[in-house]
């Protein structure tokens, strides 16, 4: 969300799981590892190549490129326009009057991405998710909020899942004038509008995860529908593993009448999770782990098909990555380094690979081919690199990276 305003590291793109320059590898033996590898792997010393450039083999998806070919600007344009024209879409506006207001708008979305679902032969799924919110900061009387969702279940893995939102809702200079014209162009029926053009584009297709595109409420008085979609997907066991808040999208000049470049952008990442424990940043101060958050590994680059595509296509982020400080079968540290892990649940799963990077560099820059195995030791001394891991598919796709916690 964009309350979480975490100023990227300099000089890095946090393209972990999408680089496509080449850098330095980082050469490293293999000392051990084990896990669903076959007998011929976990006995090899050192994997052929262990060590080679990121991202050096992969060339631009034909499908990705065609599906972005179909990004319509003027039904971008046409959506905004679209979405001002109800007058105002504050929360608490009139949800009865069929031109304007909230109520137009919601009826106005779900119809849309209604119309976008009949052309996924019935894979997609369209729902509004309404709620009343009781009297709260903002919101003077109980007031119903509805959230229209478009979900696409994965085919290989549906239970992971990738969101991305625009706020519906609009707001004048007093956030509790819910009658004078709002109309909201820029915050945020280009958030809005960018929803509904992805929801497109991507109903025909199918992915081995789960992506929901979504239209939220409530934002402007604190951030309500969002936060409601988050308590009920947590409630189901949905393993959302990223999420992408588009609001305020293209705007023409910045609030000082400067012209932005027009391709650089601005994203809002945070750094230490706000789901933390005392534990968890005990060891992002230790070493500088704040950089390697699942959200500043997500962010790489827009909020678009290059990102939703890449996510849902790959394998799941690996799970419960540990650092043994201690190796198992040993009474003290050693300059060995053990890395566990564990299996993750695609079938056409291909290897997992270690990456690494010196602790002043900004992104990985090696990346060391283990095999489709659950643990590993490496002849790497902890103190010299931080250590990633990252899944790897028959196809070649790459997870985003896990950073590992140290082992209790």
């Amino acid at each position: 969300m964009e309350n979480n305003e975490v100023q990227r590291h300099s000089g890095s793109t946090r393209r972990t799981f999408l680089s496509a320059s080449a850098v330095t590898a980082v050469a490293a033996p293999i000392v051990a590892q084990s896990g669903i590898a076959s007998a011929a792997q976990a006995g090899t010393a050192n994997v052929a190549g262990a060590a080679r450039a990121l991202g050096s083999r992969h060339a631009f998806d034909p499908a990705l490129r065609a599906l972005l070919r179909q990004i319509d600007p003027d039904r971008i344009r046409a959506t905004i326009q679209r979405l001002s024209d109800f007058g105002t879409r504050h929360t608490a506006s009139t949800q009865t009057d069929p031109n304007r207001g909230i109520g137009a708008a919601t009826a106005w979305v779900t119809q849309q991405m209604q119309s976008f679902a009949a052309a996924s032969g019935g894979r997609m799924t369209v729902q509004q998710q309404t709620f009343v919110q009781p009297v709260a900061n903002r919101i003077p009387v109980p007031t119903t909020i509805t959230n229209v969702i478009a979900t696409l279940p994965g085919t290989a893995s549906p239970e992971r899942f990738y969101v991305v939102t625009g706020h519906l809702d609009s707001r004048c200079t007093d956030v509790l004038d819910f009658t004078s014209d709002a109309p909201g162009a820029d915050d945020d029926a280009s958030g809005v509008a960018v929803v509904l053009e992805l929801t497109r584009v991507f109903a025909t297709h199918q992915f081995p995860g789960t992506l929901v595109f979504a239209t939220v409420a409530g934002e402007e008085q604190g951030l309500y529908g969002s936060s409601h979609m988050a308590w009920q997907m947590n409630a189901a066991g949905n393993d959302v593993q990223a999420m992408f808040s588009n609001d305020i999208v293209g705007a023409s000049q910045a609030f000082d009448g400067t012209k932005p470049d027009p391709f650089t952008l601005r994203l809002f990442v945070e750094g230490v999770p706000t789901a933390a424990t005392a534990n968890d940043i005990a060891l992002m101060q230790s070493v500088g782990g704040e950089n390697d958050s699942s959200s500043r590994g997500g962010a790489t680059g827009t909020c678009g098909p290059a990102t939703m595509w890449a996510l849902a296509t790959a394998p799941g982020t690996p799970k419960n990555l540990q650092i043994h400080t201690t190796p198992p079968g040993t009474l003290s540290g050693t300059n060995l380094t053990t890395l566990t892990w564990n299996a993750n649940p695609e079938s056409n799963l291909a290897r997992y690979e270690v990456v690494t990077r010196e602790t002043s560099a900004a992104d990985w820059t090696g990346a060391i081919d283990v095999g489709n195995v659950t643990s590993v030791t490496l002849d790497i001394s902890k103190d010299n690199v931080q250590f990633g891991l990252r899944a790897v598919d028959n196809a070649g796709n790459l997870s985003p990276v896990a950073f590992p916690v140290i082992a209790a």
